[in-house]
């Protein structure tokens, strides 16, 4: 047992110690959650827009009076169809390598990149997360609002649209943890996350066990720690509701 503990402190130093190896991960896990963060609000402000364009089609297009604005109208929410389509029936990791190698080729920020396309991905996700949540709404809370003299778009953002985020906080707050678990194939285009910095780790001190397991241990804090912010987070909007 003693010569156990020994080679595992031997191994330690060896992964984490010395040449301060462990700045590595800390470095990692900096970028990780960088690209976790950003991606996030840019999938909730890409999602609310599209989930505003494809759920006002289906109310409202029928209705509208044929014109350019009506066909304007048509060309968007097509966008936002294929958006959603292609965005959810191709895997993450292509779609990152997509954007590093083809689409921003010439440019050398890899956060950047990596923001963009994660927070692209997650977009597609959070529209139908949100689209969900305003189909939830009671009518009557729009016909309160036109009543009141708001237009429709008034009506939306100052009215519906609060609700249903209400609505779904929860689920948005899962989709950032799911979101968080899946930038760890940003190693695959040569960023430096947290999966990237154990793996270097490995490479450099042939022994895989230290850092994966550690790479691994600190996804699994981050999670159940963000978990319980959502537990929270739930059980204070059911607390509110009555």
């Amino acid at each position: 047992m003693s010569q156990w503990l020994a080679r595992q402190k031997a191994q330690f130093i060896l992964c984490f110690i010395d040449d301060n190896r462990w700045k590595y991960l800390w470095n990692g896990l900096g970028a990780t959650l960088k690209i976790t963060v950003f991606a996030v609000f840019l999938g909730i402000a890409i999602g609310v827009v599209a989930a505003c364009i494809r759920f006002t089609y289906d109310k409202t297009f029928q209705t509208m009076r044929p014109g350019p604005g009506k066909v304007l109208f048509w060309l968007a929410n097509a966008v936002c169809k294929v958006y959603i389509t292609v965005i959810r029936g191709t895997p993450v990791v292509v779609q990152l390598m997509i954007s590093y190698f083809i689409i921003f080729a010439s440019s050398n920020n890899g956060i950047l990149i990596a923001t963009l396309s994660f927070g692209i991905n997650s977009g597609a996700y959070v529209a139908e997360v949100i689209r969900s949540g305003i189909s939830s709404i009671d009518p009557g809370q729009t016909e309160a609002g036109r009543s009141l003299g708001l237009n429709y778009v008034q009506t939306m953002w100052y009215i519906v649209i609060p609700q249903a985020l209400k609505n779904v906080l929860p689920a948005l707050a899962n989709e950032f943890i799911a979101l968080l678990k899946e930038t760890s194939v940003a190693g695959y285009v040569a960023i430096m996350d947290l999966t990237k910095a154990g793996d270097i780790i490995r490479g450099r001190t042939f022994s895989a066990f230290m850092p994966l397991i550690a790479v691994a241990l600190i996804y699994l804090i981050l999670v159940m720690f963000f978990s319980r912010l959502v537990s929270l987070l739930e059980r204070r909007l059911r607390s509110s509701e009555r």
